[in-house]
């Protein structure tokens, strides 16, 4: 489920369409949280479907670290990707706007930690436009995105939260015992998952937890 306050415009031809703020959301604020009727496809699902759906499916859904297609029964699959985001990803399940987001501001993701299968080529324009998506980004970049999440998350509380109540509630807990001191941040890279090499199952792999960040020394 995507923040209330945003709807979907036509950006180009080329692009298609975004998503766009119907007023300003505040950095630290939740734009987006896996609630329950969200469209889960296991890769099993997935094949079954025809090639017409399979096509929407794979063009509108994100692989979660379980290795299951989360598709968005609301516009939030319609999130473009920016190298310069305005929202991203959480190693809690939901995401978070690192910066303010003006009305009529375009809502931008980072694809890089949606675990894509292969290379993407980018067009979006921005100054740090990394030119490709690559499956190993989140190793290469996840300590950039972790700081930019930390910083983001401390104006949690300080913010109206409107997706707080449809946030899955082992995800609330968790992030309310980080927001507490009860427990240290979890990186994004809890998000990664690990896909059989040629294999058809493309089952995710048991991977080590990464060792959780900490705020002060």
């Amino acid at each position: 489920m995507i923040h209330p306050n945003t709807e979907v415009r036509f950006v180009n031809a080329n692009i298609g369409y975004g998503v766009f703020a119907t007023a300003d959301i505040p950095r630290g604020t939740i734009v987006y949280v896996k609630d329950r009727l969200e469209i889960e496809l296991s890769d099993k699902d997935f094949n079954a479907l025809d090639e017409c759906h399979r096509a929407i499916a794979g063009k509108y859904s994100y692989i979660d670290e379980k290795g299951v297609r989360i598709l968005s029964w609301d516009h939030a699959k319609y999130v473009n990707h920016r190298c310069d985001c305005n929202t991203i990803s959480t190693g809690y399940g939901f995401e978070i706007a690192i910066r303010n987001i003006w009305k009529g501001e375009e809502i931008c993701d980072e694809y890089g930690l949606f675990n894509i299968e292969e290379e993407v080529p980018l067009s979006c324009n921005c100054h740090n436009c990394r030119k490709t998506l690559r499956p190993d980004d989140i190793e290469r970049f996840h300590e950039a995105w972790d700081m930019q999440i930390l910083s983001a998350m401390e104006k949690v509380i300080d913010v109206h939260q409107p997706l707080m109540e449809f946030m899955d509630p082992e995800a609330r807990k968790r992030l309310r015992a980080y927001l507490c001191g009860q427990e240290p941040y979890t990186s994004v890279l809890a998000l990664r998952c690990n896909r059989s090499i040629g294999g058809a199952s493309h089952a995710c792999a048991e991977i080590p937890q990464p060792e959780p960040l900490r705020l002060g020394g």
